[in-house]
């Protein structure tokens, strides 16, 4: 039986990824300061013989060497979350990104020294390939950010900073690291209220309301399931090949902003409108955004078995009926 760290564990990627890990058979420990994520995210496996929870921040240095004492995994997931809390906390967003990570792999690396035996996973995102040009984009890729002066590119600047730390930290002390780089993942129980479209268009097909799409929603992007994703996390952990790689996880099956809200309008059964938004209006003046982001999946194939089992439409249909599940609870 592993004994496995997931932090950020009661967000929304977090929470399936722990459920899946005690499905596994190993025993978890959970660490959330809940400020994006919610305890009611693990309802579920609350009580699982187990399951620690433990309500706190891996930004402070004596909870993550204890937290991580003795574990065979540690899966960090906590960072900040969404466009909306980027654009408005950009300070936050950089702290909240670098610190905890610098803390957790100087504490595992510790460990290392000393001849103990721990793997760890880094989530990334696509946000830290910026505004390269490319239609596909794939691990080896350039990055190509804005200017400081856009809050938006402080995201993906942290997240870069957190992957040249895992990679150093294996490159100079053997700290068995992956690195995943997520592309709009969706599913059951993530939150429109940090500017998640899916379930930002979900809310309001459902409450009959507007779907705002920001722009002229010909922005193309990529929605995996969240169960697809954890798998692929758990698949890539397990294979030695992937230490210290970079791995591109999601799909790569594009559809326009503008189609997606429609797709959810008719899956839904809804009589909603869609209507357009600028930028600036949603979120600040000089805000910039990617509008082509398509992931080359070819490194992730070659190294496990990836065949996602939910499409585009199984996955709204998912998302619409926990929608109204939940409503009705």
């Amino acid at each position: 039986m592993r004994r496995v760290l997931v932090t950020g564990g009661s967000g929304f990627i977090g929470s399936h990824l722990t459920e899946a890990l005690l499905e596994r058979g190993d025993s978890v420990t959970v660490v959330d300061d809940e400020s994006t994520g919610s305890a009611t995210n693990l309802a579920a496996v609350q009580g699982h013989e187990r399951l620690t929870y433990v309500q706190g921040s891996v930004g402070e240095r004596e909870l993550v060497e204890q937290l991580t004492a003795g574990m065979d995994e540690v899966y960090h997931l906590a960072a900040a979350v969404g466009v909306a809390l980027i654009a408005r906390k950009p300070m936050e967003t950089i702290e909240r990104n670098i610190y905890p990570t610098e803390l957790l792999l100087s504490s595992l690396r510790t460990r290392v020294q000393r001849g103990e035996s721990v793997k760890c996973f880094l989530a990334s995102t696509s946000e830290v390939y910026g505004k390269n040009p490319k239609d596909t984009w794939s691990e080896d890729d350039d990055i190509v950010l804005g200017p400081t002066t856009k809050p938006r590119w402080s995201y993906g600047a942290s997240k870069a900073i957190d992957e040249f730390m895992g990679l150093a930290a294996w490159r100079e002390y053997g700290l068995p690291v992956v690195i995943g780089r997520f592309f709009n993942v969706v599913g059951p129980r993530q939150t429109g209220a940090y500017g998640m479209v899916l379930p930002r268009f979900v809310d309001a097909a459902l409450a009959g309301q507007p779907l705002i799409v920001h722009d002229d929603g010909q922005q193309t992007r990529c929605f995996a399931h969240v169960h697809d994703v954890v798998k692929a996390v758990l698949a890539l952990m397990n294979t030695p090949e992937a230490v210290g790689k970079v791995f591109n996880v999601g799909s790569d099956q594009p559809i326009s902003i503008l189609e997606l809200a429609n797709q959810v309008v008719g899956l839904a059964g809804s009589a909603s409108k869609t209507c357009f938004q600028s930028y600036s209006a949603a979120y600040d003046d000089d805000f910039e955004d990617i509008r082509r982001r398509v992931p080359d999946l070819s490194r992730l194939k070659n190294t496990i078995t990836y065949e996602p089992a939910f499409t585009l439409e199984g996955i709204i249909r998912q998302v619409i009926d926990a929608k109204k599940n939940q409503d009705q609870s």
